[in-house]
Protein backbone atom coordinates (compact mmCIF):
# COMPACT_ATOMS: atom_id res chain seq x y z
CA UNK A 1 0.00 0.00 0.00
CA UNK A 2 1.00 3.18 -0.66
CA UNK A 3 2.99 4.80 2.37
CA UNK A 4 1.62 8.74 3.87
CA UNK A 5 4.36 10.64 5.47
CA UNK A 6 3.65 13.83 6.86
CA UNK A 7 6.32 16.56 7.26
CA UNK A 8 5.50 19.44 9.83
CA UNK A 9 7.07 22.43 10.51
CA UNK A 10 9.53 23.57 7.98
CA UNK A 11 11.58 26.50 9.10
CA UNK A 12 12.63 29.00 6.53
CA UNK A 13 16.36 28.89 5.73
CA UNK A 14 19.16 31.75 4.64
CA UNK A 15 20.07 31.34 0.85
CA UNK A 16 22.46 29.03 1.40
CA UNK A 17 20.26 26.37 2.46
CA UNK A 18 21.42 26.80 6.61
CA UNK A 19 19.64 26.68 9.96
CA UNK A 20 16.85 24.71 8.64
CA UNK A 21 14.86 22.54 11.09
CA UNK A 22 11.51 20.65 10.80
CA UNK A 23 9.44 17.71 12.37
CA UNK A 24 8.75 14.46 10.30
CA UNK A 25 6.76 11.51 10.97
CA UNK A 26 4.70 8.68 9.62
CA UNK A 27 1.01 8.53 9.79
CA UNK A 28 -0.35 5.69 12.45
CA UNK A 29 -2.82 4.14 9.52
CA UNK A 30 -2.36 1.07 7.37
CA UNK A 31 -0.99 3.10 4.75
CA UNK A 32 1.24 4.24 6.46
CA UNK A 33 5.08 2.75 6.92
CA UNK A 34 7.72 3.62 10.07
CA UNK A 35 6.56 4.89 13.14
CA UNK A 36 9.34 7.39 13.51
CA UNK A 37 9.33 9.87 10.39
CA UNK A 38 12.50 8.35 9.18
CA UNK A 39 12.32 9.15 5.47
CA UNK A 40 15.68 7.18 4.38
CA UNK A 41 12.89 4.40 2.63
CA UNK A 42 11.99 7.01 0.16
CA UNK A 43 14.70 8.86 -0.47
CA UNK A 44 17.09 8.77 -3.41
CA UNK A 45 13.72 8.02 -5.65
CA UNK A 46 11.92 10.07 -8.33
CA UNK A 47 9.48 12.60 -7.16
CA UNK A 48 6.48 14.85 -8.07
CA UNK A 49 4.89 17.79 -6.06
CA UNK A 50 1.39 19.01 -6.92
CA UNK A 51 -2.34 18.80 -4.97
CA UNK A 52 -3.39 16.09 -7.24
CA UNK A 53 -6.79 16.46 -5.57
CA UNK A 54 -9.20 14.44 -7.04
CA UNK A 55 -6.16 11.79 -8.87
CA UNK A 56 -7.90 12.54 -12.45
CA UNK A 57 -6.79 10.88 -15.54
CA UNK A 58 -4.29 13.87 -15.90
CA UNK A 59 -2.61 13.08 -12.53
CA UNK A 60 -2.57 9.25 -13.24
CA UNK A 61 -0.91 9.69 -16.35
CA UNK A 62 1.91 11.81 -14.92
CA UNK A 63 2.21 9.59 -11.47
CA UNK A 64 2.28 6.64 -14.09
CA UNK A 65 5.57 8.33 -15.50
CA UNK A 66 6.89 8.54 -12.19
CA UNK A 67 6.30 5.27 -11.49
CA UNK A 68 8.15 4.41 -14.62
CA UNK A 69 11.27 6.08 -14.10
CA UNK A 70 11.66 5.09 -10.40
CA UNK A 71 11.91 1.38 -12.12
CA UNK A 72 13.91 2.59 -14.71
CA UNK A 73 16.61 4.11 -11.42
CA UNK A 74 15.83 1.36 -9.12
CA UNK A 75 14.35 4.15 -6.67
CA UNK A 76 10.81 4.61 -5.00
CA UNK A 77 8.04 6.50 -6.59
CA UNK A 78 7.00 9.62 -4.25
CA UNK A 79 4.27 12.30 -4.81
CA UNK A 80 3.90 14.94 -2.08
CA UNK A 81 1.29 17.28 -1.44
CA UNK A 82 0.56 20.43 0.49
CA UNK A 83 -2.22 20.24 3.08
CA UNK A 84 -4.13 22.03 3.68
CA UNK A 85 -4.64 23.62 0.14
CA UNK A 86 -2.42 26.76 0.03
CA UNK A 87 -5.05 28.75 -0.11
CA UNK A 88 -7.03 27.92 2.57
CA UNK A 89 -3.73 29.94 4.60
CA UNK A 90 -3.75 32.84 2.08
CA UNK A 91 -7.25 33.50 0.43
CA UNK A 92 -9.71 31.36 2.41
CA UNK A 93 -12.18 33.15 0.92
CA UNK A 94 -11.26 31.49 -2.18
CA UNK A 95 -10.11 27.94 -1.41
CA UNK A 96 -11.60 25.46 -3.28
CA UNK A 97 -13.09 22.53 -1.75
CA UNK A 98 -11.89 19.42 -1.78
CA UNK A 99 -12.60 16.26 -4.16
CA UNK A 100 -10.84 13.62 -2.13
CA UNK A 101 -9.19 13.03 1.14
CA UNK A 102 -5.67 12.50 1.27
CA UNK A 103 -6.02 9.25 2.70
CA UNK A 104 -8.19 8.45 -0.75
CA UNK A 105 -5.94 9.96 -2.34
CA UNK A 106 -3.30 7.63 -1.27
CA UNK A 107 -5.28 4.68 -1.95
CA UNK A 108 -5.45 6.04 -5.71
CA UNK A 109 -2.40 6.69 -6.15
CA UNK A 110 -1.65 2.86 -4.81
CA UNK A 111 -3.53 1.53 -7.73
CA UNK A 112 -0.71 3.69 -9.85
CA UNK A 113 2.19 2.10 -8.04
CA UNK A 114 3.36 4.88 -6.39
CA UNK A 115 5.42 4.20 -3.13
CA UNK A 116 4.77 7.21 -0.40
CA UNK A 117 2.73 9.91 -0.30
CA UNK A 118 4.36 13.02 1.37
CA UNK A 119 1.94 14.98 3.21
CA UNK A 120 3.29 18.78 3.68
CA UNK A 121 1.86 20.25 6.58
CA UNK A 122 1.22 23.68 4.56
CA UNK A 123 1.30 27.00 7.42
CA UNK A 124 2.60 30.98 6.98
CA UNK A 125 6.10 29.82 7.81
CA UNK A 126 6.52 27.36 5.20
CA UNK A 127 4.39 29.66 2.25
CA UNK A 128 7.08 31.97 3.56
CA UNK A 129 10.16 29.77 1.74
CA UNK A 130 11.60 31.05 -1.83
CA UNK A 131 11.71 29.00 -4.23
CA UNK A 132 14.89 28.13 -3.51
CA UNK A 133 14.94 27.50 0.41
CA UNK A 134 11.51 25.13 -0.62
CA UNK A 135 13.65 23.48 -3.62
CA UNK A 136 16.46 22.53 -1.07
CA UNK A 137 14.60 21.80 2.24
CA UNK A 138 12.08 19.26 0.52
CA UNK A 139 13.71 17.92 -3.43
CA UNK A 140 17.26 17.90 -2.00
CA UNK A 141 17.89 17.44 1.59
CA UNK A 142 14.75 15.69 2.90
CA UNK A 143 13.47 13.50 0.08
CA UNK A 144 17.24 13.59 -1.75
CA UNK A 145 15.76 13.05 -5.05
CA UNK A 146 17.32 11.15 -8.15
CA UNK A 147 14.77 12.65 -10.30
CA UNK A 148 11.74 14.93 -10.72
CA UNK A 149 8.50 15.21 -12.83
CA UNK A 150 6.30 17.87 -13.17
CA UNK A 151 3.85 19.52 -15.69
CA UNK A 152 4.41 22.96 -17.69
CA UNK A 153 2.33 25.13 -15.05
CA UNK A 154 4.23 24.18 -11.76
CA UNK A 155 4.64 26.78 -9.33
CA UNK A 156 6.50 26.77 -6.40
CA UNK A 157 7.85 28.64 -3.15
CA UNK A 158 6.79 32.43 -1.63
CA UNK A 159 3.98 34.18 -4.04
CA UNK A 160 4.65 31.54 -6.26
CA UNK A 161 8.01 32.70 -7.37
CA UNK A 162 9.29 29.38 -8.76
CA UNK A 163 8.36 28.23 -11.86
CA UNK A 164 9.19 25.50 -14.34
CA UNK A 165 12.40 27.17 -15.84
CA UNK A 166 13.12 28.35 -12.20
CA UNK A 167 12.58 24.19 -11.23
CA UNK A 168 15.20 23.44 -14.53
CA UNK A 169 17.77 25.14 -13.65
CA UNK A 170 17.79 23.73 -9.72
CA UNK A 171 17.64 20.66 -10.80
CA UNK A 172 20.27 21.60 -13.26
CA UNK A 173 22.50 22.83 -10.41
CA UNK A 174 21.52 19.83 -8.14
CA UNK A 175 22.24 16.94 -10.96
CA UNK A 176 18.78 16.04 -10.37
CA UNK A 177 16.96 14.94 -14.04
CA UNK A 178 13.77 16.59 -14.46
CA UNK A 179 11.00 15.71 -16.93
CA UNK A 180 7.72 17.91 -17.66
CA UNK A 181 5.07 16.26 -18.95
CA UNK A 182 2.25 17.85 -20.60
CA UNK A 183 -1.37 17.70 -19.29
CA UNK A 184 -3.80 15.55 -20.25
CA UNK A 185 -6.89 16.72 -22.56
CA UNK A 186 -10.49 15.86 -23.00
CA UNK A 187 -11.28 17.49 -26.60
CA UNK A 188 -9.88 21.19 -26.60
CA UNK A 189 -10.07 21.29 -22.93
CA UNK A 190 -7.39 20.33 -20.12
CA UNK A 191 -8.20 17.87 -17.02
CA UNK A 192 -8.08 19.52 -14.22
CA UNK A 193 -9.51 19.53 -10.74
CA UNK A 194 -10.98 22.64 -11.13
CA UNK A 195 -13.16 21.43 -14.47
CA UNK A 196 -14.14 18.75 -12.68
CA UNK A 197 -15.48 20.75 -9.44
CA UNK A 198 -17.62 22.85 -12.16
CA UNK A 199 -19.20 19.50 -13.68
CA UNK A 200 -19.96 18.32 -10.16
CA UNK A 201 -21.61 21.87 -9.45
CA UNK A 202 -23.57 21.52 -12.79
CA UNK A 203 -24.49 17.90 -11.72
CA UNK A 204 -22.88 16.43 -14.60
CA UNK A 205 -21.42 13.37 -12.34
CA UNK A 206 -20.92 11.23 -15.57
CA UNK A 207 -18.55 13.48 -17.02
CA UNK A 208 -16.97 14.18 -14.04
CA UNK A 209 -16.14 10.52 -14.21
CA UNK A 210 -15.18 10.19 -17.13
CA UNK A 211 -12.00 12.86 -16.80
CA UNK A 212 -12.03 11.10 -13.07
CA UNK A 213 -10.99 7.85 -14.57
CA UNK A 214 -13.50 6.95 -11.30
CA UNK A 215 -16.70 7.81 -9.84
CA UNK A 216 -16.83 10.86 -7.52
CA UNK A 217 -17.25 9.92 -3.94
CA UNK A 218 -18.19 11.34 -0.73
CA UNK A 219 -18.17 10.26 2.96
CA UNK A 220 -20.29 11.19 5.42
CA UNK A 221 -22.27 10.43 8.76
CA UNK A 222 -25.81 8.80 8.65
CA UNK A 223 -27.83 11.11 11.26
CA UNK A 224 -30.98 10.43 12.09
CA UNK A 225 -33.58 12.84 9.57
CA UNK A 226 -37.68 13.46 9.24
CA UNK A 227 -38.40 9.35 8.51
CA UNK A 228 -40.17 10.94 5.28
CA UNK A 229 -38.52 8.25 3.39
CA UNK A 230 -39.73 5.64 5.33
CA UNK A 231 -42.94 7.01 5.71
CA UNK A 232 -43.20 6.72 1.87
CA UNK A 233 -41.65 3.40 1.46
CA UNK A 234 -38.46 4.61 0.81
CA UNK A 235 -36.10 4.74 3.60
CA UNK A 236 -32.69 6.96 3.45
CA UNK A 237 -29.70 7.45 4.94
CA UNK A 238 -29.62 11.15 5.63
CA UNK A 239 -25.77 12.13 5.50
CA UNK A 240 -24.05 14.76 8.04
CA UNK A 241 -20.71 15.85 7.85
CA UNK A 242 -19.60 15.79 4.02
CA UNK A 243 -16.27 17.89 3.78
CA UNK A 244 -15.61 17.10 0.28
CA UNK A 245 -17.36 18.72 -2.72
CA UNK A 246 -21.16 17.64 -3.27
CA UNK A 247 -22.97 17.26 -6.85
CA UNK A 248 -25.11 20.11 -7.30
CA UNK A 249 -28.81 20.04 -6.86
CA UNK A 250 -30.20 16.45 -8.49
CA UNK A 251 -31.25 12.90 -8.16
CA UNK A 252 -28.42 10.06 -9.15
CA UNK A 253 -27.53 7.02 -9.50
CA UNK A 254 -25.07 5.68 -7.66
CA UNK A 255 -23.01 3.01 -5.39
CA UNK A 256 -23.43 2.75 -0.97
CA UNK A 257 -20.33 1.69 0.25
CA UNK A 258 -20.71 0.76 4.24
CA UNK A 259 -18.68 -2.17 6.03
CA UNK A 260 -17.01 -3.57 2.74
CA UNK A 261 -20.67 -4.06 1.08
CA UNK A 262 -21.69 -2.10 -2.08
CA UNK A 263 -25.52 -1.50 -2.47
CA UNK A 264 -27.38 0.35 -5.85
CA UNK A 265 -28.54 3.22 -4.58
CA UNK A 266 -30.64 6.74 -5.24
CA UNK A 267 -29.31 9.71 -4.79
CA UNK A 268 -31.11 12.81 -3.56
CA UNK A 269 -28.99 16.09 -3.22
CA UNK A 270 -30.73 19.40 -2.49
CA UNK A 271 -33.66 20.58 -0.77
CA UNK A 272 -37.43 18.95 -0.34
CA UNK A 273 -39.82 21.35 -2.08
CA UNK A 274 -42.81 18.71 -1.90
CA UNK A 275 -42.23 18.38 2.10
CA UNK A 276 -40.63 22.33 3.04
CA UNK A 277 -40.29 25.47 2.18
CA UNK A 278 -36.77 26.16 4.13
CA UNK A 279 -34.86 25.18 0.96
CA UNK A 280 -32.18 23.43 2.91
CA UNK A 281 -30.15 21.28 1.25
CA UNK A 282 -29.57 17.38 2.36
CA UNK A 283 -27.85 14.57 0.97
CA UNK A 284 -29.94 11.57 1.33
CA UNK A 285 -29.49 8.00 -0.29
CA UNK A 286 -32.16 5.00 -0.85
CA UNK A 287 -30.00 1.93 -1.09
CA UNK A 288 -31.90 -0.33 -3.07
CA UNK A 289 -32.59 -4.02 -1.77
CA UNK A 290 -31.09 -2.93 1.66
CA UNK A 291 -33.02 -2.75 4.85
CA UNK A 292 -30.27 -2.51 7.29
CA UNK A 293 -29.70 0.22 10.38
CA UNK A 294 -26.97 2.83 9.18
CA UNK A 295 -27.25 5.34 12.07
CA UNK A 296 -24.15 6.85 12.97
CA UNK A 297 -22.12 4.90 10.15
CA UNK A 298 -19.67 6.34 8.23
CA UNK A 299 -20.43 5.53 4.54
CA UNK A 300 -18.96 6.03 1.43
CA UNK A 301 -21.48 7.49 -1.51
CA UNK A 302 -20.02 6.99 -5.28
CA UNK A 303 -22.27 9.62 -7.77
CA UNK A 304 -22.22 7.62 -11.48
CA UNK A 305 -24.86 9.07 -13.61
CA UNK A 306 -27.61 11.87 -12.79
CA UNK A 307 -31.53 10.73 -13.24
CA UNK A 308 -33.75 14.16 -12.92
CA UNK A 309 -33.77 17.93 -11.66
CA UNK A 310 -34.78 18.08 -7.94
CA UNK A 311 -38.66 19.26 -8.58
CA UNK A 312 -41.61 19.99 -6.27
CA UNK A 313 -44.98 17.56 -6.36
CA UNK A 314 -48.05 18.06 -6.24
CA UNK A 315 -48.85 15.08 -3.79
CA UNK A 316 -46.74 12.22 -1.88
CA UNK A 317 -48.71 9.72 -4.31
CA UNK A 318 -47.19 11.72 -7.48
CA UNK A 319 -44.11 11.65 -5.52
CA UNK A 320 -43.82 7.91 -4.94
CA UNK A 321 -44.95 7.49 -8.26
CA UNK A 322 -41.67 9.38 -9.50
CA UNK A 323 -39.45 7.49 -7.21
CA UNK A 324 -40.77 4.23 -8.70
CA UNK A 325 -39.61 5.57 -12.16
CA UNK A 326 -36.53 6.93 -11.19
CA UNK A 327 -35.56 3.35 -9.32
CA UNK A 328 -36.38 1.66 -12.41
CA UNK A 329 -34.19 3.76 -14.57
CA UNK A 330 -31.24 3.57 -11.87
CA UNK A 331 -31.46 -0.58 -12.16
CA UNK A 332 -31.00 0.08 -15.61
CA UNK A 333 -27.83 2.66 -15.36
CA UNK A 334 -26.27 0.43 -13.01
CA UNK A 335 -26.99 -2.85 -14.87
Amino acid sequence: MTAIFSIQNVWPHDSDGDSQRSELSAEGDSHASGSDGDLSSIQGGVITIGNFDGVHRGHAALLGRVRQLADQLGGPAVAMVLDPHPATILRPEFAPKRLTEIKTRAELMDQLGIDALVVCKTSRQFLSLTAKQFFYSLVQQRLQAQAMIEGPNFFFGRDRGGNIEVLTELCRQASIDLQIVEPLHVGTQMISSTRIRSLLGQGAVGEAADLLGHPHRVNGTVASGDKRGREIGFPTANLSGIELVVPGPGVYAGYLNTSGERHAAAIHVGPNPTFESSGDSKVEVHALDYNGDLYDQIVQVDFLHRVRDVIKFESPEALVEQVHQDIEEIRRLLS
